[in-house]
């Protein structure tokens, strides 16, 4: 499409609509561009609200992706509180919750992805909560403190930056994971062992092996969660990370090809030629690995908007990227490039005793992922070894004593 007139309309105000909304512009379109979103408040980051909201070093003003200002002006309706309800593929119209309608001649689809919640008693008491929104990060903020204790139902990344904010804040913390090990979903044994050991070093407690069957509480506020082995963990305050799923219900109305998400081209596009899906509610191509996955990151949300910004105003499309996300506790950065898809082997670099060391994820002798913590080279030609497809000698990758730029090269 490149209607320099077309009127876009974004649904979804998270990191990917509002980015797709500022590279329309810098991209040079100069129709209308209307960017709706259901929560009251402009575009911003989501990461830090488990980390740097919580310890009450960010908010809604320093998160931003832009000022408010910026939109109107660049021409750009942001309409905050408002949700689509429906989309009417022939007529070209987007329904709203506030009875009115959005003709459009191009949709970017940005609804991004929910917390899951469990479906077991208690589920509605005050108190058991999630952690997706600034919103949710302000009451979870409010609630944890000195002489409360937070009870955080899942060991993914989520459930450990929480618990670490939580201890940050002066709860008392303590992690219900119903797999045997800490990230058993997303991470290695290595890494499950390093952050379980760094998480108890600083007083969180763990119960793994431990489901979740209900909430007790009093007068309406949680005040336990109740095992299936029949115990009881006390607490004043429940945080749910037990995953996302896609918020695909609209696309799914309108009969678009959905499959874990809104199935998109390498130009973000739907099966409809005039509707586009980014971010976490895209069913995306990884060419990397020839499959296709839903990602939940920022550098897929920006990818993402850049690919249909891209479409949408007739610019080439941009080269493919090495997915890649990150994750802060304590004084530990994480940085992950690639998925451990189809892996053969695990190769540790480095002595996870100090603190500073890499896992690289293997399929023959080529990089598939690598796990990084608090070392930027290894991740930096990690990743460049994964988009480049190169292959790489085992012995000089495990000995930290040969530079990652020599290993890469």
């Amino acid at each position: 499409m490149t209607n320099p007139a077309a009127h876009v309309v974004i649904v979804g105000a998270g990191h990917a609509g509002g980015a797709a909304a500022a590279l329309l512009r810098q991209y040079g379109h100069a129709g209308p561009i209307t960017l709706v979103g259901e929560e009251p408040i402009p575009p911003y980051q989501r990461p830090p609200l488990s980390k740097a909201w919580l310890k009450g070093e960010a908010d809604a003003d320093s998160l931003a992706l832009k000022p408010l200002e910026f939109y109107a002006e660049h021409g750009i309706d942001f309409q905050p509180s408002i949700t689509a309800t429906a989309i009417d593929r022939d007529l070209k119209l987007v329904s709203l919750s506030d009875g009115s309608t959005l003709a459009y001649d191009a949709l970017i689809l940005a609804t991004g992805a929910r917390a899951i919640a469990l479906p077991i008693p208690g589920a509605d008491l005050e108190g058991v909560m999630f952690l997706r929104t600034a919103a949710d990060a302000e009451l979870l903020k409010a609630t944890v403190g000195p002489g409360k204790t937070l009870a955080v139902v899942g060991g993914g990344y989520i459930g450990l930056e929480v618990a670490a904010s939580g201890r940050a804040l002066g709860a008392e913390v303590v992690v219900l994971e119903r797999e045997a090990r800490l990230l058993a979903r997303v991470a290695c044994e290595v890494l499950s062992s390093f952050f379980k050991a760094r998480h108890e070093a600083h007083g969180v407690t763990f119960e793994l092996g431990a489901s979740a069957v209900a909430f007790e509480g009093k007068n309406g506020q949680v005040t336990g969660v109740t095992l299936a082995d029949g115990r009881t963990v006390p607490c004043d305050a429940v945080v749910v990370g037990v995953g996302a799923a896609p918020n695909d219900e609209l696309a799914r109305a309108c009969g678009l090809d959905v499959a874990r998400g809104v199935v998109v081209d390498l130009e973000a596009r739907t099966s409809d030629p005039a509707i586009w899906a980014i971010g976490d509610v895209a069913h995306r191509p990884m060419p990397i690995y020839d499959r296709m996955f839903r990602m939940e990151s920022v550098p897929n949300a920006l990818e993402g908007a850049k690919q249909a910004a891209c479409a949408i105003t007739g610019r080439p499309a941009p080269a493919g990227e090495v997915p890649w996300q990150w994750s802060d506790q304590y004084d530990l950065k994480l940085q992950i490039a690639g998925y451990a898809f189809d892996v053969d082997e695990i190769l540790v670099r480095g002595d996870p005793a100090s603190g500073k060391f890499a896992v690289f994820h293997l399929k023959g002798d080529l990089v598939q992922s690598v796990e990084a913590i608090n070392s930027p080279p290894e991740f930096m030609m990690g990743k460049l070894l994964i988009g480049a497809r190169r292959p790489v000698d085992k012995a000089r990758l495990a000995d930290p004593s040969i530079s990652m730029k020599e290993v890469a090269a």
